[in-house]
């Protein structure tokens, strides 16, 4: 699975708007839909905030992985 439909899965999952994502990422919901279409890459610091706030493991949130693992603690 590619990073923008795992975004997108974790997003609808959570039953939120793209407007609520892009609100925690600082960013405009044009912006935060066209990561999730993949016409924009997504940054990899905002990806560490999506993983942190999800819970989910980078590798996860990033579809390297199927394993839903918890966010590293410090």
């Amino acid at each position: 699975m590619k990073y923008n439909e795992r975004i997108r899965e974790i997003r609808e999952y959570n039953f939120l708007t793209q407007q609520n994502i892009a609100d925690i990422l600082h960013i405009g919901q044009r912006t935060y839909a066209d990561y999730e279409s993949g016409k924009t890459r997504i940054p990899v610091d905002s990806l560490l905030i999506l993983a942190r706030y999800y819970n989910v493991s980078l590798d996860y949130i990033t579809g390297a992985s199927n394993i839903k693992n918890e966010y590293p603690k410090k």
